[in-house]
Formats: C-alpha cells, structure tokens, sequence
C-alpha cells in the first residue's frame, strides 16, 4: 500500500476498526512515521470515549446485523471534528493568554470579576409552620449548589426541600430530620440540575408533602 493511504489509516487504527493483517502494516509504517505517530496519540481520548460509550449503551439491533458500509466514514469523521475542536480551543487558550499578558492585572481583575457565578440568597418565613429558612444558589457547569439555612421549633419532624422548575418540574434537593423542638439554625447543602434562572421556588415540605414555607427566588 502506498504512503499516503497509510497515513488515511490512523484514524481507523486508533479506533480498532482494521483487521490483523492491516494492523499489522500500519504498525510497521508507525515505527518510520513520526506523524502518524503523534496522531494516534491525539484520537486516543475520542477513541476511549466512543469505547465508553459503545459499554455503557444497550444493543438495540439484532446482534448478526452488519455495520453499513459508510459507518467508518462517519467514525473518522467525528473523530476529525473532536480533534479540530480541541485545536481550536488551545488556539483560543493562547490567544487569551497573549491580551492577559498584554494588558495586565486591571483587565485580569474584571475578567475574573466577570466570570464568578453569582450567589443568590432567598429568605422566607412560614406564616403557619414558623419555619425560617434561607436559600444560597450559585450556578455551576451542571446545574446549581445550593446550601440551606433552616430554624424549625415545630419538630420533631422530617423535612425536605424541594427545587420546582418554571416548567413545573421538582427536584429534591436535600432532607433532613428535626428531632425535638430546636431554636437552632441548621445548615444542609444539596444541588440541582438545573440552573438558578431555571427555578421559580423553593418549598420546604415535611414527610407527607405539606408545604411548610415557600421562598420565590425573585
């Protein structure tokens, strides 16, 4: 096989996807082939991820069924746009390093000032439980962390709170038990997938549903 179609073999070594024989010369042209080599290395984490992938996602085909003839093609070219998109974003990296260094520590301040997720906090008192609680919520990548602050002198009772979406939807975000009437402040830390502007309230709820205190985040 001649040089150049042995380098259009690396994406497909680096997937799995040659047979014995063709594996077997492309590791030969490997050993005299730097660049090749350096390529291999770079679809290694998209090769693992789509291995993971393969594991972790159930076999909805009959398992005699065939790959069709321009799967491969479509293996590659995911591969490519993985490896483009990492390029671009080391390009991007450097780039923003080089105007970081040019401009100094004002402009690094409010950059960093400019990217700190904000804390929002949210107090209210049930009118008939006499629950005081206070949310902290600070959006993250996946969603949101959020810390609860709650003084509940009804106990003993269990007690959760929940996040409800402005589609209607709820998460739990933490629960806890009230062993005994308690004037003390009690602090609990939870998380939700979904982000703060994602949240319409939080309500405080014992063990049966009922609603204890709501807070609106506002």
């Amino acid at each position: 096989m001649r040089s150049l179609e042995r380098h259009r073999d690396v994406g497909a070594y680096a997937l799995g996807v040659l047979d014995e024989a063709e594996a077997f010369r492309f590791e030969d042209h490997l050993m005299e082939c730097p660049q090749c080599a350096a390529h291999v290395t770079e679809f290694g984490p998209a090769a693992r991820q789509l291995m993971l992938y393969r594991r972790a996602t159930p076999r909805f085909v009959h398992p005699m069924a065939q790959p069709g003839p321009r799967l491969l093609d479509r293996l590659l070219a995911e591969v490519a746009i993985r490896h483009r998109a990492k390029r671009r974003r080391l390009l991007y990296g450097l780039a923003a390093s080089v105007v970081f260094a040019v401009a100094g520590p004002g402009i690094a301040a409010y950059a960093g000032h400019d990217t700190t997720p904000a804390v929002q906090v949210t107090a209210a008192t049930g009118a008939q439980s006499g629950i005081w609680a206070q949310v902290k919520s600070q959006d993250t990548e996946s969603g949101s962390t959020i810390e609860l602050q709650v003084k509940d002198p009804g106990g003993p009772r269990s007690c959760r709170l929940v996040a409800v979406g402005e589609d209607g939807s709820e998460q739990i975000v933490t629960t806890w038990a009230e062993r005994d009437h308690d004037d003390r402040v009690s602090t609990m830390t939870g998380g939700s997938s979904m982000h703060q502007d994602e949240i319409d309230r939080y309500e405080v709820r014992n063990a049966d549903g009922q609603l204890l205190v709501a807070l609106d985040p506002g």
